[in-house]
């Protein structure tokens, strides 16, 4: 049986599409054998369908309880985004899918940030982290990400209007030091960015991640390379990394790289699906993406079908150096639910 601590200390975008190959084969049979012995509504589907292997639209979590442990294993759920009325996914992990998560977050991230934790400014408010037991998607990303810095400050009050004293304490403190800013797309631009230029304060240096929904921006005709110019005006930031991720996925997200390519590491993989007949597409064409993860071992999330239109831009040839696939996102599916943390948040 395939298990996550093969490969936990082999560099996370090391792999030629050769050797990922080989070892995704094993793993991904061997995962699936392990959710069909122990998932029965997986199992069902693997009979139905008539696939030893076959990838899940996201939506059956919103639909179905899907879990591969005893309901006394569980540690933490986590809910999907969603606006109001709208059905959630929800996600049980046991202590190990749970501890692998994490880890493997810190080595993806690690790879663009260094090893070493930098202070770290969230722009949001803490209040969202109220109840530890049961996390949003919103909720689960502001506390995977804060492990990867230290003195963890937020940027945001509970009325998700800046905290200008506490920010300018955090920025006089680390007034010689790098910092690690983290946030969700959209609010990052409406609670921070518009705020901080309107009120005229800089932020002088910095490293941004952030990930999310952008449907909000694109109807304020904010791409992905306005945005960062944006950021950097009133920031001064040495990088910005978007990612690109899910609570279905926590953990083995893509992390977009200065060519502005989204990065599948060792833990995970992405096909690109023509969304008429559900075959792989090649280089340049457009499609369905479907996620592969080597991490769910709670529930049978390692091959799961997006409602997320991308693209693959190549394999083991980005300018970065990166081995591994790389891709794009260019929307999502029409009438699809919007499912982003900035896109469902409401101010309330």
């Amino acid at each position: 049986m395939f298990s996550i601590s093969e490969i936990m200390d082999t560099p996370p975008f090391s792999l030629n599409r050769e050797q990922k190959s080989k070892l995704y084969d094993r793993a991904l049979r061997d995962l699936s054998e392990h959710h069909r012995q122990r998932c029965t509504e997986y199992q069902r589907i693997c009979q139905t369908v008539q696939d030893e292997a076959p990838f899940l639209p996201v939506r059956l979590f919103k639909d179905y309880e899907l879990l591969s442990i005893s309901r006394d294993e569980i540690i933490k759920s986590m809910t999907s985004s969603g606006t109001t009325g709208q059905k959630t996914s929800k996600i049980y992990l046991d202590k190990e899918t749970s501890a692998n998560q994490t880890k493997v977050l810190a080595k993806i991230t690690s790879d663009f940030l260094g090893n070493a934790r930098l202070p770290m400014l969230i722009i949001d408010s803490k209040v969202v982290l109220r109840d530890r037991n049961m996390f949003s998607a919103r909720g689960a990303g502001i506390l995977g990400f804060s492990m990867l810095g230290r003195d963890r400050t937020y940027a945001l009050d509970e009325n998700m209007e800046l905290d200008r004293t506490g920010i300018e304490a955090f920025l006089e403190k680390y007034q010689d030091s790098d910092i690690l800013l983290f946030g969700f797309t959209a609010m990052i631009w409406e609670h921070f960015y518009k705020p901080l230029q309107e009120r005229g304060i800089s932020i002088p240096k910095g490293i941004l991640i952030h990930g999310g929904g952008w449907k909000k921006l694109k109807d304020q005709a904010v791409d992905n390379d306005e945005y960062k110019k944006r950021l950097r005006e009133v920031c001064g930031l040495a990088h910005v990394y978007n990612y690109y991720g899910m609570v279905e996925r926590t953990g083995s997200i893509y992390m977009e790289c200065d060519a502005g390519r989204l990065h599948a590491s060792i833990f995970s993989d992405v096909v690109i699906r023509d969304s008429r007949d559900f075959s792989v597409c090649q280089i340049g064409a457009q499609g369905l993406i479907q996620v592969l993860s080597l991490l769910p071992m709670s529930y049978p999330g390692h091959s799961l079908l997006t409602e997320d239109i991308g693209e693959l831009t190549g394999e083991d040839d980005c300018p970065c150096g990166r081995l591994g696939k790389t891709f794009k996102i260019h929307g999502r599916v029409e009438n699809a639910e919007v499912r982003g943390c900035s896109d469902t948040y409401e101010k309330r």
